[in-house]
C-alpha cells in the first residue's frame, strides 16, 4: 500500500502510493514555504553582496578583478554544480538534498562573515555557490512533488519567483544598510538565522520519493573545468590582455566543453541528457534564461559600481536606487502565470524579453549627470522584463518533462541562468576595466542585443498557444 522506507525516512522505490493522502495537509504548504525561503536567501545574498563589493575592496584590498571573483566564485560554482545537484535531488529525494544544501549554505555564510582575506572570502563563496546549486533544483522539485495539479504548481512557482523578487528588493537595501551602519560582514551573518528558519520549516514538509540517478563524475569535472577556465579567461583577459595564460585558459575551456559534450553523448546515464534539447519547451527556456540573467545580474553589477564609485553614493543610498525596480518586479512575478494562462507562454516570454531590452537600452544612456529619479525609473523595465519572462519559462520547462526529471530540468534551467550571470559579470567587468563610462554603455547595449535576439527566437520557435 505504501512505498518502502529506508532508515532515513525517504521513499526508496520512487513510488508515492497513498503518500499524498496519508501525510499532513500542511506538508505541501511547508514544502512551498521552505522552497521560497531558501530561494529568498540565495537571491538576497547575490543582490546584497553586489552592493557591498566596494566596501569589501576597501577592507580586504584587491583590484576590480578580485572583486569580480568574489561575485563570480559564487555564481560559477552555482552554475557548474547545478546539473549534478539536480541528479542528487532525484536520487536522494528533494527534501533531503534541500536540507543538505541549507546546512552547507549556512556554514559557508559563517566562513564568509569571518574571512580575513580576499582569497579566503572567495573560497568561502565557492562553498556557498555549491550549496546554492543543491538548493535551487531541489526546491523546485519540492514544489513539483507537492503540487501535482498544473495550476496549483504554477501558482507555487510564481510564489517561488516572488520570493526571489522580494530578495532582489530587500538585498540592495539591507546590504547597503548593513554595510553602511556596521560592516559588509553583516550581509553574510544575516544568512545564518534565515538558514536555520528554512531548515526548521523543511522538517514539516512531506518525505520525497527517490528516483534512479547516477552521479556523472566525468561530466561534472569537464563542466566545472570548462566554466572555470572560460570565466578566468574573460576576467583576466579584460584586465591584462591576451597573455599566454589567458590563451591557454581559453583553449582549456574549448577542449573541456568539447569533452563534456562527448562524455554526455556516450554515457548511458548522463547528468545532462542531451536529448532534452530536442524539445522546444526545454531549449527555448535554457537559452532565454541565460539571456535574462546575463542582462539582469550584469546590469546590477555595473550599476552598483556606478552609483558608488562614479557618483560617490553610499552603499545604503545605492541600495535604495534598486527599490522601485524590485518592488514592481515582485508584482509582475506573481502576475506572469496569470498572463500565461490567458495569452500563452509565447507572448509573455517575448513581451518580457523586449521589455528588458528597452530597460537596458535606456540605461545605456545614463551618465553621472542623469537625475537619480530618472535612473531609478529606467531600471524598472529591466526588472519587469525578467519578472514576466522567468516564471513563464520555468513553468514551460517543468511542464515539458516528466516528474522524475523535475530535478534535472530545474537544474538545467538554473545552470543556464547562473552561467549567464557569471559570464556577464566577467565580460562587463572587463569592459569597465578601461574607461568606466564607455564600458558601462557597451555592457548595457550588449545586454539589450542579447535580449532582443532571444525575443525573436522565442517568437519563432514557441507555439502560439
Amino acid at each position: 500500500m505504501s512505498a518502502t522506507r529506508s532508515g532515513t525516512g525517504e521513499d526508496t522505490d520512487g513510488s508515492t502510493g497513498l503518500r499524498g493522502e496519508l501525510e499532513p495537509a500542511g506538508s505541501a504548504t511547508a514544502a512551498l514555504a521552505a522552497a521560497v525561503l531558501g530561494f529568498f536567501v540565495i537571491t538576497l545574498d547575490v543582490s546584497g553582496v553586489n552592493v557591498a563589493l566596494p566596501a569589501v575592496g576597501n577592507d580586504l584590498g584587491g583590484s576590480l578583478s578580485g572583486l569580480q571573483w568574489v561575485a563570480d566564485a559564487y555564481t560559477l560554482m552555482f552554475a557548474a554544480l547545478m546539473l549534478s545537484a539536480g541528479s542528487l535531488s532525484d536520487r536522494v529525494g528533494a527534501r533531503r538534498a534541500y536540507g543538505w544544501g541549507v546546512g552547507l549554505f549556512t556554514l559557508a555564510s559563517l566562513a564568509c562573515a569571518v574571512a580575513p582575506t580576499l582569497g579566503t572570502l572567495t573560497a568561502a563563496r565557492v562553498l556557498q555557490g555549491g550549496a546554492a546549486a543543491v538548493m535551487v533544483p531541489s526546491s523546485l522539485a519540492l514544489i513539483r512533488q507537492a503540487f501535482p495539479d498544473p495550476d496549483k504548481r504554477a501558482r507555487g512557482i510564481a510564489l517561488w519567483t516572488v520570493g526571489g523578487a522580494v530578495a532582489i528588493a530587500a538585498g540592495p537595501v539591507l546590504g547597503g544598510l548593513l554595510t553602511t551602519e556596521w560592516s559588509w560582514r553583516a550581509v553574510f551573518w544575516l544568512n545564518v538565522p534565515a538558514g536555520l528558519a528554512g531548515f526548521l520549516t523543511l522538517m514539516r514538509a512531506a518525505r520525497s520519493p527517490r528516483h534512479p540517478a547516477v552521479f556523472d563524475l566525468p561530466g561534472q569535472l569537464t563542466a566545472v573545468l570548462a566554466l572555470a577556465a572560460l570565466t578566468f579567461a574573460v576576467i583576466e583577459g579584460g584586465h591584462h590582455g591576451f597573455t599566454g595564460t589567458v590563451v591557454a585558459a581559453t583553449a582549456i575551456a574549448v577542449l573541456a566543453g568539447a569533452a563534456f559534450v562527448a562524455v554526455e553523448t556516450r554515457r548511458k546515464a548522463p547528468m545532462l541528457p542531451l536529448s532534452l534539447f530536442r524539445q522546444r519547451g526545454v531549449s527555448v527556456p535554457v537559452v532565454a534564461g541565460f539571456a535574462c540573467n546575463a542582462a539582469f545580474y550584469g546590469g546590477v553589477f555595473v550599476l552598483s559600481l556606478f552609483f558608488q564609485e562614479q557618483r560617490g553614493q553610499s552603499a545604503f543610498s545605492a541600495g535604495l536606487m534598486f527599490v522601485p525596480m524590485a518592488v514592481i518586479t515582485a508584482f509582475f512575478n506573481y502576475a506572469s502565470p496569470k498572463a500565461v494562462s490567458r495569452y500563452g507562454p509565447r507572448k509573455v516570454v517575448v513581451a518580457g524579453l523586449l521589455t528588458g531590452m528597452v530597460g537596458c537600452a535606456g540605461l545605456a544612456a545614463v551618465t553621472i549627470g542623469t537625475p537619480p529619479w530618472m535612473t531609478a525609473a529606467l531600471m524598472i523595465p529591466l526588472g519587469i522584463g525578467g519578472a514576466l519572462a522567468m516564471p513563464a519559462l520555468t513553468t514551460l520547462m517543468l511542464d515539458s518533462v516528466a516528474a522524475a526529471r523535475a530535478g534535472t530540468a530545474a537544474a538545467l534551467l538554473n545552470t543556464s541562468r547562473q552561467t549567464g550571470g557569471a559570464l556577464s559579470i566577467a565580460v562587463f567587468g572587463a569592459l569597465l576595466a578601461g574607461d568606466f563610462a564607455p564600458g558601462m554603455r557597451e555592457s548595457l547595449l550588449l545586454a539589450a542585443a542579447l535580449l532582443v535576439a532571444n525575443a525573436l527566437g522565442a517568437a519563432a520557435l514557441l507555439p502560439r498557444r
